[in-house]
């Protein structure tokens, strides 16, 4: 060991090797950063020879060893950290794997303006300043039928600025059953703490009357707030109270009446017979003073949170200081004016070109067909059996739990190796493949691999074969 250690190479050595050099004149790297690498990698090895870890021959294995390991860190270095996966778990929404897909002509649009100058905040027609609020708020009057509206970077952002300039000190009523928890252990209540609302429960988990907000009302209350339970559903012996009630009520007491969508759907998913999911355009007809709701769920765009509702609401919003910390860059504003001029276009255009409704609608045939292409272009694989099969789909992103949508897609049996292995194995393959289990069988659903990504995931198999 010691004799191997004084043979590890001095970095400048693993700087000259051809094979570095040639990564180097690649990349057109910089010394510094190639160098960084050797020291990492010798400094591992340093250590694993210490504590008697590693076992090698002679000062040349060592060398090359080095070698190689620097070549591989420099890979892993160079592939960006954020990148495509194939999605074969049949979670259309899937939050882990970045939610909705853009359309191709809202890709195309963020790449435009991302790419070059733009009227941001520039009026053209005066060649004065402007505000990025104009630039979508029209086609949200448009989709939803508000009198106005605004937009920040997601929805809990939203909802935390309604509260903060409405009920600041003041009560908000909310029932005790509305009182959800979303992704990473963001809780209703906490963000309503954060505002300096003043929280009032009503209600029971299971059950909530009208009487229940009558009685809570008091002179230091601003607010009913609504939280539609887009993530779960409480059923048997249950009881909530009407929107049209609640409005009725705020209007009578000179309150807002405030409901948190949540997923915002602009499609009709109930005429399909696909969940609950109220419409944004058919809450705000009921009368509702403000909603907000997601861009990046069932309304199939970027990450954002939509506030829509009357303008005099919207207008002290879009005052407030906290409007220019909670706004949204091009990029985003970008991608959602595409999406909602899919949705001003109609249903038909929205159904054909926004992938989060195309993938919920799509038929069981036009799956099992992609799932059957993939077994064709698979079918001389040595080292894994694979088989068609059925199963449920998810909507995902906390949207309709309890909707199951039936999919076709391919079970996957390894003959050398574990399926847990195997998943790990698709994780690390270039694009990354991320499956599913059913019963400890590795499952690919088919209603998420787009028909691009077939032919990709059938190279990927047929590589990954090669190496088992």
């Amino acid at each position: 060991m010691n004799e191997l250690l004084r043979h590890i190479p001095p970095v400048h050595e693993i700087q000259k090797h051809p094979k570095i050099q040639e990564v180097q004149d690649k990349y057109q790297f910089s010394i510094h950063t190639v160098t960084k690498r050797i020291q990492e990698v010798i400094n591992r090895i340093r250590e694993q020879l210490l504590n008697e870890d590693m076992q090698l021959n002679d000062s040349l294995e060592l060398r090359e060893m080095i070698v190689h390991q620097v070549l591989a860190k420099i890979d892993e270095w160079t592939a960006p950290n954020l990148q495509r996966v194939i999605n074969g778990t049949g979670t259309i929404l899937h939050t882990n794997l970045g939610r909705a897909r853009l359309s191709e002509d809202a890709i195309k649009h963020v790449a435009e303006v991302a790419g070059h100058y733009s009227n941001l905040e520039y009026n053209l027609q005066d060649g004065n300043r402007g505000s990025r609020h104009s630039i979508i708020e029209d086609l949200i009057k448009e989709v939803t039928g508000a009198e106005a509206a605004m937009v920040v970077n997601n929805n809990a952002a939203a909802v935390y600025l309604v509260l903060r300039s409405f009920a600041k000190y003041k009560e908000v009523i909310v029932s005790r059953g509305e009182l959800v928890e979303i992704g990473g252990s963001f809780r209703v209540s906490s963000i309503m703490e954060e505002s300096d609302a003043r929280l009032v429960e009503v209600g029971t988990t299971n059950k909530t009357h009208l009487f229940d907000y009558e009685q809570a009302i008091s002179e230091q209350t601003s607010m009913i707030l609504k939280v539609h339970s887009s993530n779960f559903k409480i059923v048997g012996f249950t009881k909530e109270v009407e929107r049209r009630e609640l409005i009725s009520l705020c209007r009578e007491h000179n309150l807002i009446f405030y409901e948190d969508l949540g997923s915002g759907a602009l499609f009709d998913f109930q005429s399909m017979k696909i969940g609950y999911e109220p419409v944004v355009g058919h809450v705000l007809k009921e009368g509702a003073d403000l909603v907000s709701f997601s861009g990046d769920k069932l309304l199939g765009g970027p990450q954002a949170g939509i506030i829509a509702g009357k303008k005099k609401y919207i207008d002290q919003l879009k005052k407030h200081q906290l409007a220019r910390v909670l706004r949204v860059d091009k990029m985003t504003l970008a991608a959602l004016e595409i999406t909602l001029r899919e949705y001003a276009k109609g249903t038909e255009i929205a159904y054909r070109n926004i992938p989060a409704i195309r993938d919920i609608l799509t038929p069981l045939e036009e799956i099992k067909n992609r799932a059957e292409s993939f077994l064709s272009n698979t079918a001389e694989l040595k080292n894994m059996a694979m088989t068609l099969g059925k199963s449920f789909s998810k909507i995902g992103g906390g949207t309709m739990p309890l909707e199951e949508l039936e999919t076709y897609g391919v079970f996957i049996k390894p003959k050398t190796l574990s399926a847990r292995r195997l998943e790990q194995k698709l994780r690390l393959q270039s694009p990354p493949v991320i499956a599913r289990f059913i019963d400890d069988q590795l499952f690919l659903d088919f209603r998420t691999i787009t028909g691009e990504d077939v032919d990709i995931l059938s190279r990927v198999f047929v590589q990954l074969d090669q190496q088992l």
